[in-house]
């Protein structure tokens, strides 16, 4: 029986994958890749000589057919991101539905992913949380913030290093400058670095330090007693 195998693969120090993982991407006969010249530097590192073929965003609505009906003839894949692990907030969805409704086992092996390790650090209540991953980059934003108001859960999103103030600045007038937030940034690379504070502090400190890398925003649930912006 054919079996499409989700491979999480490291969000940044190579050493964070899994024997396990390694073992499936020597094993498979395909690896379904987001950016095969990203990929081949982990694969050249573990000396995983598995063939790739780029599974994308922009192509995955026109190939997921075909290759629903390769893994049909009774072949294995596995589909990798170039960090972290496919389907959250990078392509997977698509693949493992149409597996799905045509009878293709498929199988997520546990593994890296940038959010976990951020809302771990961030020091606000992990228990209950919300992952809303990317805003819209323009139309629908203010909309989809003013949607989590009243939410009491940690809120978890990522962001682009060039998008990061704006968003910081967008949630102190929707949420308030005092409501809690941290910033991580490169988690598991050399510049790893998490910045806690109130939203206006670290908005401040992002306007002036300036920020690169890989961006996960940690924000603090609505609290008994707390109100947002347009309710003080």
């Amino acid at each position: 029986m054919s079996k499409l195998y989700i491979v999480p693969t490291p969000i940044g120090n190579l050493g964070d994958i899994t024997f396990r993982a390694i073992d499936v991407l020597k094993s498979v006969e395909l690896i379904l890749a987001e950016d095969t010249r990203t990929s081949s530097v982990l694969l050249k590192h573990y000396q995983i000589s598995t063939p790739l073929r780029s599974y994308h965003k922009f192509n995955e609505h026109q190939v997921v057919d075909l290759i629903a009906s390769q893994l049909e003839e009774g072949k294995d894949f596995a589909l990798i991101s170039d960090a972290g692990t496919p389907g959250i907030s990078d392509p997977g969805f698509l693949l493992v539905r149409k597996c799905v409704e045509v009878g293709v086992e498929v199988e997520c092996l546990p593994g890296a992913t940038a959010f976990v390790p951020a809302l771990v650090m961030s020091g606000l209540p992990s228990d209950r949380f919300v992952f809303e991953g990317f805003l819209p980059q323009k139309k629908g934003r203010t909309k989809r913030l003013e949607a989590l108001k009243g939410e009491e859960r940690t809120v978890v999103f990522y962001e682009s290093p060039f998008r990061l103030v704006k968003l910081l600045l967008q949630l102190a007038e929707v949420f308030g400058k005092e409501r809690k937030v941290t910033v991580s940034r490169e988690i598991s690379k050399l510049h790893e670095e998490t910045v806690r504070g109130t939203v206006a502090e670290v908005a401040a400190h992002f306007e002036e330090k300036g920020v690169k890398g890989e961006i996960v925003v940690i924000l603090e649930g609505l609290t008994k007693g707390q109100s947002n912006s347009d309710e003080e």
